[in-house]
């Protein structure tokens, strides 16, 4: 059973991979095509990293609002294209790789996911306790990604151009974004874990970013995705994720299902309308297409991993009897059972 070939660990394959990639790749392809891949993969490894192949593409449009369209008000020029087009060209990169990715840029190459995800494991490896959000507390905390989107992404580096906040505020999200942190490290660079104290902005905001690190640190060893759970690029998925051929596919109906929840057991990300709603309905915002769900389902086709009409990967209860043997849905380990003990040899 070591052996069995399953998507979770096909995934874990794709996500070292891009953790690899995105945080040493400049270093590996060079300048020039490391300024390529930049412009066409979101990779959350940040510009704070100095070895990195991508930059998170919530830079440039923080940059952009801050640079261009603030400064351009102040300065109480004609709004044009000159403006415009930077800004435009920034987001349809950006939708552009959603199109061919959409959520699963969440589930298989955030290099921050991927790190959350790897400490879980030690978590379980360590038969540490799990905790998770219960379906009736876990819409408490859905709403924080769409604030942090609004208020850190868009709404202050906009202010900064206007000249009503702080400098460094011109990429608030980013002074705080835990990946920062996680992407440096790897390259055993600390610089980004130290705090600022050139200013007290920039002393709250690297101290934040600081807390924030440590409190997702030591969450992931008994939460899955505990960042995950507000990152602002969930929430801009969110927003795309209807019109992308990419997506989590659900039968309008069966009797069967939502009567054993191991697709809601098995989510990261606590998402219990999988097991209770049908059609497009399942397909939640907070969604990774991590693909879990689908490896857990018995239900023969209930529920599929989809690129436009083709499925990539359907729910099997074959598949999931023997993916049950290598963990449980919420990823701890199965309990082994003791080989009964010899008969004593008749006298």
């Amino acid at each position: 059973m070591s052996n069995f070939f399953t998507l979770s660990r096909i995934r874990m394959s794709v996500q070292i991979v891009m953790l690899v990639f995105t945080v040493y790749g400049g270093a590996l392809v060079g300048h020039y095509l490391s300024d390529k891949v930049t412009g066409a993969l979101p990779a959350l490894s940040c510009a704070y990293d100095q070895q990195n192949a991508g930059y998170c593409v919530l830079i440039p449009l923080q940059h952009q609002l801050h640079h261009r369209v603030g400064e351009s008000i102040v300065r109480a020029q004609q709004f044009s294209f000159d403006y415009v087009i930077p800004l435009a060209f920034t987001m349809l990169t950006f939708l552009a790789f959603f199109v061919v990715l959409n959520k699963a840029f969440c589930g298989w190459i955030c290099p921050l996911g991927t790190v959350q995800e790897l400490i879980y494991k030690v978590g379980r490896r360590l038969r540490l306790p799990v905790r998770r959000f219960t379906q009736a507390t876990v819409g408490r905390i859905r709403p924080y990604k769409w604030a942090v989107l609004i208020l850190l992404v868009l709404v202050l580096p906009l202010m900064a151009g206007l000249g009503y906040t702080s400098y460094v505020t011109g990429d608030a999200y980013c002074q705080v974004c835990p990946s920062r942190v996680v992407t440096t490290l790897l390259t055993a660079n600390g610089e980004q874990i130290a705090v600022n104290t050139a200013d007290k902005t920039a002393f709250a905001f690297s101290a934040a970013r600081s807390a924030i690190f440590g409190f997702i640190l030591i969450l992931a060893f008994g939460m899955r995705q505990p960042f995950c759970r507000v990152c602002p690029m969930l929430a801009l998925h969110a927003v795309f994720r209807r019109i992308v051929p990419l997506r989590l596919a659900k039968k309008e109906t069966g009797d069967k299902c939502g009567k054993c929840k191991a697709c809601y057991q098995a989510c990261p990300m606590d998402i219990h309308e999988v097991a209770f709603e049908f059609g497009s309905k399942a397909f939640h915002a907070d969604c990774t297409m991590c693909g879990r769900c689908v490896e857990f389902c018995p239900d023969d086709g209930m529920l599929a991993l989809k690129l436009g009409p083709i499925p990539l990967f359907t729910a099997s209860a074959a598949y999931m009897k023997a993916r049950a043997k290598i963990d449980k849905p919420d990823g701890t380990l199965p309990n082994k059972k003791k080989p009964a003990a010899n008969p004593s040899p008749a006298e």
